[in-house]
């Protein structure tokens, strides 16, 4: 959530990429993150047109028949999602099959920072990913920590996170559906100041 409830994923590089959008029929496709570990669309209705051939995540940021908001789930190919699971504003995050060496420094998992006011509820986990969804209740704080994984934040409700790290503190503004990186190793701490926030977190294996 703004480095922000990952109490311990990955903090850091913080990406939040608004790429040129695709008019497919009734719907959009945008890359909205693309970096050497992961590319995150954001898709607006049915067709997926745009989108690779590749294992995905896929966030539905508003509940439809099919889905509840934020009931995050894994497809072996992300260009061939039934029309059904992207009938609403939707979020599709593909990790990249790229090696990486352990961190220097280990970091924590949600749940293992110090923190109050926040809560983590596992919704699955794959050899690609872990996947959360993660509440910031109001006035609820993140301790300085290190980031473990790097870590995708897709945010359902948005909101006012105030973070601190490399000896700044600022205050970011997010708003349902934008997608947020944070790189592993990265430390900070987080305040939330202003209404709770709602995210699914998404957590790259290495």
């Amino acid at each position: 959530m703004t480095r922000l409830m990952v109490a311990a994923l990955a903090l850091g590089a913080l990406t939040v990429t608004m790429g040129s959008a695709q008019m497919t029929g009734a719907g959009t496709t945008a890359v909205v993150l693309d970096n050497a570990r992961v590319k995150a669309y954001r898709v607006t209705g049915a067709p997926t047109s745009g989108i690779a051939h590749a294992p995905a995540v896929v966030v539905p940021l508003r509940t439809s028949p099919a889905r509840k908001m934020g009931e995050a789930f894994w497809v072996t190919d992300a260009a061939s999602i039934a029309p059904a699971d992207v009938s609403v504003a939707t979020v599709i995050v593909q990790p990249k099959d790229v090696k990486v060496e352990p961190p220097a420094t280990a970091g924590s998992k949600p749940g293992e920072g110090t923190f109050t006011g926040m809560s983590f509820n596992p919704i699955f986990d794959n050899p690609k990913v872990a996947v959360i969804r993660a509440r910031m209740e109001v006035d609820a704080r993140e301790g300085f920590h290190t980031h473990g994984s790097d870590t995708i934040v897709v945010h359902l409700s948005g909101g006012n996170i105030e973070d601190t790290a490399n000896g700044k503190t600022v205050v970011n503004h997010w708003m349902p559906g934008d997608v947020e990186f944070e790189s592993r190793g990265s430390s900070h701490s987080a305040r939330n100041v202003g209404g709770a926030v709602d995210v699914v977190l998404v957590a790259l294996r290495p």
